[in-house]
């Protein structure tokens, strides 16, 4: 992000020191011919999106990331190991709670997140210039971009608790540093950009434009910010506004949530796209992890990393694994295990070749394999690049069920545990299982529950630190410091201590 902020800062200086020579480059986009028409704006905004799809993304020019955020939200929990049979050294730290902030992934995630703000902010700081956009056009925008910056900071906060604000582009070469902001200061940011892009997007998009931010996930997003900050009574109005009023459902099977041929469906309420088949249909890629323009990014290494390895069929890394902890969690007759994981007795899919054989849990050093996103529905031809270490599914960020359990915990806190029943039932009843009959301890019930169902998203981590159950689920391994994540010590040192490290590292 810092090196993205650089260059543009450079061309800013260079142009105001030599303003009486009023040149411009004849070979180049410059920032200053750039924002005009709504084709370009429609770009910039779309530059933002793809610093999302960077978070599973690969890079042999920048940190050297492999799907950093599979490691930073799954490795971390009890849901996850990383395979002692053939994953790298980054998945086993951070499977051990070794936290330091010089590792890649923190530095990755970090730059990634402020370079999707960045870019937001700049769509912000460009739309009062001279242009051709109409004033609806300008307010769409302004709320897309307001949506994508709050989204990002949220993503931040979750991460590391007291992140910078930037809520503008940065020219200033001496004010580049940005310190760690409030918590309180950053919801009210976040619950303000999340409101104001509920007022001014559509509430869908064209077919051309599936995927673009939408009123009712941000009103969803209200109500999941205010989950975290414990404003019980405003997320609940959020939450029931949305399942209420919104054109979501849940999807009847639980597989057809996941299936490649069923992306965007009527659960989903905010999925990162990935385009596909050979991916010149993705309004999301700028292609900017590497400098060459090989379509990387416009694909997901789902196959490539989480695919079975040691020997496995296809030739995949398999470096994360489900645990016997989370297999051991789901209750008998539960329909989503076999979505969800693959163990012995299973059949298994791979690609390249495109095969359907028994699976063999000496594959895994935990005898088990991610199944979720994979499958038979998944793992076809049209879902994959040609030498098969990549797929187009999307990633469904956020969808009704989770909405759903996140509106029970709110009911919970507020002592309306009847209610709160129906909406985990609800999420039961499709998986096979019976109605949960009473109110008893339903807060254990509900994450139990929500555990089960976001199993392998990635999501677990932060329940677990948000509710506060780290000793309860990792014993004597749990410090209260891995409650925050460390700050990058790059970005530490670059600040030249204006940014704070967390307590503890």
């Amino acid at each position: 992000m810092k090196k993205l902020i650089l260059v543009v800062l450079t061309i800013f200086f260079l142009t105001e020191s030599c303003n009486n020579l009023d040149l411009e480059p004849l070979d180049r986009v410059t920032e200053n011919t750039f924002y005009k028409t709504k084709a370009d704006f429609d770009g910039a905004i779309f530059a933002s999106y793809a610093s999302i799809q960077k978070f599973w993304g690969l890079s042999t020019e920048t940190l050297g990331e492999r799907g950093e955020y599979w490691k930073l939200s799954l490795a971390t929990s009890d849901d996850v190991v990383a395979d002692d049979l053939t994953s790298d050294q980054r998945s086993r730290n951070l499977d051990n709670l070794l936290f330091d902030p010089f590792d890649v992934p923190f530095q990755a995630l970090y730059s990634m997140i402020y370079e999707g703000i960045y870019r937001a902010n700049l769509v912000i700081d460009k739309l009062d210039d001279e242009n051709e956009l109409s004033e609806e056009q300008k307010g769409q925008l302004e709320a897309e971009a307001k949506f994508l910056r709050a989204w990002f900071h949220f993503q931040a906060m979750k991460m590391w608790g007291t992140p910078p604000l930037v809520t503008e582009v940065l020219r200033d070469l001496s004010g580049l540093a940005q310190p760690n902001a409030t918590q309180e200061a950053l919801f009210a940011q976040i619950l303000s950009d999340f409101n104001d892009a509920a007022n001014g997007l559509p509430e869908g998009w064209d077919d051309a434009n599936l995927g673009r931010a939408t009123a009712w996930a941000a009103k969803a997003y209200v109500g999941k910010v205010n989950v975290w900050q414990a404003d019980w009574p405003a997320a609940i109005a959020a939450f029931e506004d949305v399942i209420q009023n919104g054109p979501y459902m849940l999807m009847g099977n639980y597989e057809d949530v996941f299936a490649f041929n069923n992306e965007n469906n009527a659960e989903s309420i905010f999925e990162i796209q990935f385009g596909g088949p050979f991916s010149d249909d993705n309004l999301w890629v700028f292609d900017d992890i590497h400098s060459e323009a090989f379509k990387a990014t416009q694909g997901i290494a789902r196959t490539n990393q989480l695919d079975a390895g040691n020997g496995a069929p296809g030739g995949k890394n398999g470096w994360l694994a489900p645990s016997q902890d989370l297999l051991d969690a789901y209750e008998p007759g539960d329909l989503r295990r076999e979505v969800t994981l693959y163990q012995e007795g299973d059949m298994y899919y791979t690609t390249n070749p495109y095969e359907e054989i028994p699976y063999d849990p000496t594959w895994s050093s935990s005898n088990l394999t991610m199944a979720k996103y994979r499958g038979a529905r998944n793992v076809v031809p049209e879902n994959h690049a040609p030498h098969g270490q990549a797929d187009f599914n999307n990633e469904r960020w956020l969808r009704l069920a989770e909405l759903k359990l996140l509106y029970a915990e709110a009911l919970i806190e507020q002592g309306r545990q009847g209610e709160a029943l129906i909406q985990v039932n609800d999420i039961r009843r499709r998986a096979g299982l019976a109605d949960l009959a009473d109110a008893g301890n339903v807060t254990e019930a509900l994450r139990q529950e929500k555990r089960i169902e976001l199993a392998l998203e990635p999501h677990r981590w932060f329940d677990i630190t948000r509710w506060g159950i780290g000793a309860e689920v990792f014993g004597d391994r749990w410090e209260d410091r891995l409650n925050l994540f460390p700050f990058p010590q790059s970005e530490i040192d670059r600040s030249a201590g204006v940014l704070q490290q967390n307590p503890g590292y």
